[in-house]
């Protein structure tokens, strides 16, 4: 496979690979009608180099870019509903939501507010729909990732902070799909060495979390699969070696595969994950990496028959639990993820609050295997204490 060279796709949207494309863009824009895109990003890219050349080459075309990044490492319902403010004050017609997962999150977020009067929480996943029509169509959105992690680049769903409650939700809508992804792996060059690895784990986490699922799925599973052969044995190589393109680019796309496969549905790691973001305000990738150990062995009996197709596509010697589990954490060791919650700061006398939130998670109902609140409360204090 050439990882240089451009490609295009069209599954499950159309999907510009390669790098370089992110010069696509302003023809991407003037082909769709977008004339005053809102460029959505975070806060800790909007200083980054990239973002001002997207600017400077979106104003040369005769476009008119406004900028908004005042988006949290979780993004806040606060500055989701800023953001509308500032998509209709500036008369904007489309959105492009660049950056890491929350970044992307943002601006689809802000995508789904823009243009209607519903209430932020009326998009809630496991509520009905609201109506969406001629009167209150989405703006289109572009989606472009800067990191090789979240995978959330080729849907609207958007996770969400409730400020009120300090829960985490997920927000989506199926008639609001991104209109072009560019894949540039070039973008995810400038990534710090801790992002690389914390954000990459992310990625590992949702080929996980969705092949292990127990439904009937190929074609998430088959996606999950290709994304953890990508994933695994490339993310040490772009930590240690973060210039190798190639190896960029293999991480980009398993990724964006990674991200497919969870339309299938997601496990406890995300479920924990989400609330601990949301109280301590975590970056979402290390979160998980720390959480995966202690989930793993929670669901060990009932995901043993999946582990060694696992481990066929991370291309282990053996194909054993114990082997898939020792090789998970050993590249946690490579990465220098800390070993348990406590070591970022967690502390055990929010074990209750956490372990009652996470079973309202959209994602704890797809776990394979259940938990009562006092077995969801030993995870979490695994997670704390021991970690792997």
């Amino acid at each position: 496979m050439d990882y240089l060279s451009y490609q295009n796709w069209t599954f499950p949207v159309p999907i510009r690979y390669g790098p370089g494309r992110i010069k696509e863009l302003s023809e991407i824009c003037q082909t769709k009608g977008i004339k005053k895109p809102l460029v959505v990003t975070d806060n800790g890219s909007k200083n980054l180099k990239f973002i001002e050349n997207i600017l400077t080459d979106l104003e040369d075309h005769q476009l008119k870019p406004g900028f908004f990044s005042n988006i949290s490492p979780n993004p806040r319902d606060t500055e989701i509903l800023e953001g509308k403010l500032i998509f209709n004050k500036g008369d904007h017609d489309g959105i492009i939501a660049i950056g890491g997962g929350s970044g992307m999150d943002g601006g689809k977020a802000i995508s789904l507010v823009a243009n209607n009067d519903y209430d932020i929480w009326d998009f809630e996943w496991e509520k009905k729909p609201p109506e969406i029509n001629e009167n209150n169509k989405f703006p289109p959105l572009v989606c472009i990732p800067t990191t090789a992690g979240t995978g959330a680049e080729t849907e609207s769903s958007a996770m969400v902070t409730d400020t009120k409650l300090f829960v985490k939700w997920c927000i989506a809508h199926p008639q609001q799909k991104p209109i072009e992804v560019i894949l540039d792996p070039q973008l995810t060059l400038e990534l710090p060495k801790n992002l690389t690895a914390w954000t990459g784990v992310d990625a590992l986490v949702h080929a996980i979390e969705a092949y292990v699922i127990d439904d009937f799925h190929p074609l998430c599973d088959a996606v999950a699969l290709e994304g953890l052969r990508l994933i695994y044995p490339n993310l040490p190589i772009v930590y240690r070696d973060p210039s190798n393109l190639i190896a960029r680019g293999k991480m980009l796309v398993g990724s964006c595969l990674a991200g497919i496969s969870f339309l299938k549905g997601l496990g406890f790691v995300h479920a924990i994950s989400h609330m601990v973001g949301a109280e301590f305000d975590t970056q979402h990738g290390l979160t998980n990496a720390i959480v995966l150990p202690s989930v793993l062995r929670f669901n060990e009996k009932v995901i043993s028959k999946k582990v060694p197709i696992m481990c066929q596509a991370m291309n282990l010697k053996n194909n054993d639990f114990d082997y898939f589990y020792q090789s998970v954490c050993e590249l946690l060791n490579i990465l220098e993820i800390p070993q348990n919650l406590g070591d970022i700061g967690i502390k055990d006398s929010s074990l209750d609050s956490l372990s009652k939130k996470a079973l309202k998670d959209s994602a704890f109902a797809t776990n394979p295997r259940t938990a009562t609140l006092q077995e969801m409360k030993d995870i979490i204090a695994q997670s704390i204490f021991k970690g792997r």
